[in-house]
């Protein structure tokens, strides 16, 4: 009878032992902070909590793409979390690892996964969706962009635009429209299209250049041949679309070599993504 009772009262403090290093544990990990929620895109790991988090619906995030090294800028709605993990149960790889699999599940490419900042990360794509993982001493960084042309509010007239041109011998033009990495005109661009038109119709003896320019994300090489392809399109819509005849117009590109802003800046790079008109 003593041996039972013995055995009975080991297996009750093992059991209150137990329980009592689960409420610990669960203890360990802190609340969320106020406001703050996993991204729908992708859950956190076991034993972490969010210390904090950032949303801005315009920002600039440089993000690790292909080889260690490479890093290209993405712009547009962010949202960045920063968990806090228990150390014992934490691993820089695991976080990762995790991510790679179940974002690789829910059809996202994988971009990069490597070692970023001395530290095991990952980024992913689906789209105009971006995801990345960053990692560091017991916590962890997950960072969405979804990629978006800035939406341009100011747009130049034709006078505006023949000022400029008196007085400077040429004018930046911001109301044309591309979407990233590509060379065909918007559709949202008609205004600023109709009023070059204008201009060139109020001035039969003006003669211009149509010179692309781009930001210096990405590179040089690349960029030079875009704003070229893009000041084609600009010159072949000027002529097909409102008659313009094509021996008024040259189009030429020069990528990121003339900026008029610092490219650090979001909004240094804006000002850099424009088509110029240069009087011939």
């Amino acid at each position: 009878m003593t041996c039972r009772r013995n055995v009975t009262f080991g297996l009750l403090l093992l059991t209150v032992s137990l329980l009592g290093s689960a409420t610990l544990q669960a203890q360990a990990v802190k609340p969320d902070k106020k406001g703050c929620s996993d991204s729908p895109l992708l859950s956190r790991v076991s034993g972490c909590y969010i210390y904090t988090c950032d949303r801005n619906d315009w920002d600039a995030v440089k993000i690790p793409v292909g080889a260690e090294g490479m890093t290209q800028t993405i712009e547009g709605q962010k949202l960045r979390i920063y968990y806090e993990c228990a150390a014992e149960s934490y691993s820089r790889l695991k976080v990762v690892r995790n991510a790679e699999e179940a974002l690789r599940q829910a059809g996202y490419t994988i971009e990069f996964s490597g070692t970023y900042d001395g530290d095991p990360a990952l980024t992913a794509r689906k789209g105009s969706q971006w995801i990345l993982v960053t990692t560091g001493a017991d916590r962890y960084w997950v960072t969405t962009v979804k990629a978006k042309e800035m939406a341009q509010e100011m747009q130049a007239t034709a006078e505006v635009m023949a000022k400029d041109i008196s007085t400077t011998g040429h004018a930046a033009v911001y109301g044309i429209f591309f979407d990233t990495d590509k060379a065909d005109i918007k559709p949202e661009s008609e205004p600023a299209l109709a009023e070059m038109a204008k201009l060139l119709k109020a001035s039969p003896t003006l003669n211009l250049f149509v010179v692309g320019h781009t930001d210096a994300t990405g590179e040089i090489g690349h960029n030079m041949k875009l704003s070229e392809a893009r000041a084609a399109s600009v010159t072949n819509a000027l002529v097909a679309k409102l008659g313009i005849a094509a021996a008024r117009l040259a189009p030429y590109g020069v990528g990121s070599l003339a900026p008029v802003a610092s490219n650090d800046t979001e909004e240094g790079r804006a000002k850099n993504r424009r088509v110029e008109l240069v009087k011939r």
